[in-house]
């Protein structure tokens, strides 16, 4: 059975919130899914995870949380290849922000393509201004993510 791994930048648990409810439909598709809240590299390097889900909220002026700064200063000290790494991205922000709406999880896309990871299709960006549950907008945008890219196996 193929791993998942879900990995999580949370401050106040939407993000986290949002994984939880993503995880059944991913076990529905024939996954085994593991949400990892206090991320590592190794949990994209060395793991046998056949895919990633990045989680990911932004804090003040496009910041990541506390709990993701150590896997992201990692991520950039030990410069891995990720080549192998598929991965999608839902980014959790407020766009009263302005230019910095969901700043961590676009920066974090960079940083996982210039380490040569894929994105399966497009990022999920979702503003806390017109959706006030992220899993609201995170579930359909799953269903469809798990159609798009032909990720079912069950």
């Amino acid at each position: 059975m193929p791993k998942l791994s879900i990995l999580v930048g949370t401050m106040y648990g939407g993000a986290l919130d949002a994984a939880e409810q993503v995880k059944p439909l991913f076990e529905q598709a024939g996954y085994t899914v593991a949400v990892i809240e206090q991320p590592s590299v190794a949990d994209i390097t060395d793991s046998n995870a056949d895919l990633a889900l990045f989680c990911v909220s932004t804090t003040g002026s496009g910041d990541y949380p506390g709990n993701f700064v150590p896997f992201v200063r990692n991520l950039h000290d030990q410069s891995p290849s990720l080549t192998s790494l598929r991965y999608g991205l839902i980014a959790l922000g407020d766009s009263s922000y302005g230019d910095t709406f969901c700043g961590a999880g676009r920066a974090l896309d960079a940083l996982l393509a210039d380490h040569g990871a894929t994105r399966l299709g497009e990022r999920l960006e979702i503003d806390a201004m017109e959706t006030f549950m992220a899993d609201d907008a995170a579930i359909p945008w799953v269903e469809e993510w798990i159609i798009a890219q032909q990720l079912e196996v069950a």
